[in-house]
């Protein structure tokens, strides 16, 4: 069963720090599959295919880290998700990354935000409409080693969304980013909205983490081909 930890508002680094702990006991066998649900301090965090154009172009400072993907932010009224779980032997990294999706996508749909995947592009989407373009709710960016994952998904619940203004989110030039927050109107704010989205999600990655076969929700489609995602991973 997966142990799910809130930890609130907490330091990147001293996260970090506790997820390679607990990886190294969970792909060592000592102890059992672990979900650390949390809120950073403004922090960007760059993955290893990050391209110099994509951090910031102020100078803020930037954690490099050993997951896939490019640069986000985290930090206030982002809902950030470290499942520390040992894959079977049946399921492959990309298996598991649409199984995390696929949770964010359920959550999202509970509470009247219909989202999905785009071909070609990690993380979880809002289709264009009359509201706006096509924008990124969910991020997604991992690392899994001995069979063990690490790093996660973070959820924009109800950030300060001109944090991404400074940067290239995941590289991505073409799209926008959205909020819960922005979709849904108030209900959301602080730290509160974040635990109620922790809250929220746990049922939809206890039940798609239990590694039963699941049935995924359709790519969102669209108008435009996107780039061929690359996503970096170590196995």
């Amino acid at each position: 069963m997966l142990d799910f930890q809130w930890l609130g508002h907490i330091d990147y680094t001293e996260a970090w720090d506790l997820q390679r702990t607990l990886h190294a006991q969970v792909s060592a066998g000592e102890r059992g599959d672990v979900a650390l649900l949390l809120e950073h301090p403004p922090v960007y965090t760059a993955g290893r295919r990050t391209q110099p154009e994509h951090r910031p172009v102020d100078g803020t400072p930037v954690v490099d880290v050993d997951r896939g993907g490019l640069i986000t932010w985290h930090g206030p009224g982002q809902l950030v998700g470290y499942p520390i779980v040992k894959l079977p032997e049946d399921i492959g990294v990309v298996d598991y990354i649409r199984r995390v999706e696929e949770a964010l996508i359920r959550y999202l749909a509970s509470v009247g935000i219909e989202t999905g995947r785009v071909a070609g592009r990690a993380g979880v989407w809002l289709a264009a409409d009359e509201r706006g373009e096509e924008r990124k709710i969910g991020q997604i960016g991992v690392r899994v080693a001995h069979k063990t994952s690490m790093h996660g998904f973070a959820l924009n619940v109800d950030p300060d969304m001109t944090w991404f203004d400074r940067i290239v989110p995941c590289g991505i030039t073409d799209a926008g980013v959205t909020s819960m927050a922005r979709e849904l109107g108030d209900g959301w704010s602080g730290i509160e909205g974040v635990r109620r989205a922790a809250d929220g999600i746990t049922p939809f990655l206890a039940e798609l983490l239990s590694w039963q076969d699941f049935e995924r929700t359709p790519d969102i489609a669209r108008a435009t081909p996107t780039d061929q995602v690359q996503y970096g991973l170590t196995v």
